[in-house]
């Protein structure tokens, strides 16, 4: 509602990124689900939460652009969806490739689901999603320089997102499979000890700092 009083280009591009998340999310749905259940914290339908995280720095820029008007929140606002779009389509798609992701701190290969793990496909993915969402802001009249700050965003903000899962995000472990994970209570059924990162940043966390960087890289963009 926020965005559609900004106008219907905001709203445009607010659900681009929200039905291309849905329905990569539903593509091997139980495939994906197969292998990241034992690491991931959430995975089913989004909660409000990550709503909020992935939508909530472009809402902001919408705010603003309605008390005080600038093509400035353009640039922003596009850096900060790109970011969102970038990350979700890297990680729906990246989990689906069937050589385990590598750690983009040490190189080393880790499960499906880990925070901080790459793949080319997966890193080819987000950066289809960061030029999906420049090329919509130019289709609504944004202008090249929104494009530009979506492409930028989208790619400094999924790489943000990667190295913060990498080194900041918490981690816990199973000492009954022997696992890392970022379940409080293990599949197994067993609860999980702290096992490395920051006890509060969680991946909702992680998300509304790459969203954030977006927007910052956005906010550059035009200089």
């Amino acid at each position: 509602m926020i965005c559609t009083a900004a106008g219907w280009s905001w709203a445009i591009l607010l659900v681009t990124l929200f039905v291309s998340a849905n329905l990569l999310s539903r593509y091997h749905r139980a495939t994906r689900a197969t292998r990241i259940a034992d690491v991931v914290e959430k995975s089913g339908p989004r909660d409000a939460w990550q709503v909020v995280v992935n939508g909530g720095v472009f809402a902001a820029a919408a705010i603003a652009s309605l008390l005080r008007p600038s093509p400035l929140w353009l640039v922003v606002a596009a850096g900060a969806i790109a970011a969102s779009t970038a990350d979700t389509w890297a990680t729906e798609i990246g989990t689906l490739v069937a050589h385990p992701p590598r750690l983009i701190t040490t190189g080393k290969s880790v499960p499906a689901g880990t925070s901080g793990g790459v793949t080319w496909v997966g890193s080819l993915a987000g950066l289809a999603g960061a030029i999906l969402i420049g090329v919509v802001a130019l289709l609504v009249g944004w202008g090249a320089a929104a494009a530009g700050a979506a492409v930028a965003g989208g790619v400094a903000g999924s790489l943000v997102d990667s190295i913060a899962g990498a080194t900041f995000q918490r981690r816990r472990w199973c000492e009954r499979c022997g696992k890392s994970t970022e379940r409080l209570v293990h599949s197994c059924g067993t609860t999980t000890r702290p096992h490395g990162g920051i006890g509060w940043v969680d991946n909702d966390v992680v998300n509304a700092f790459s969203s954030l960087t977006g927007a910052v890289v956005g906010l550059m963009w035009p200089w």
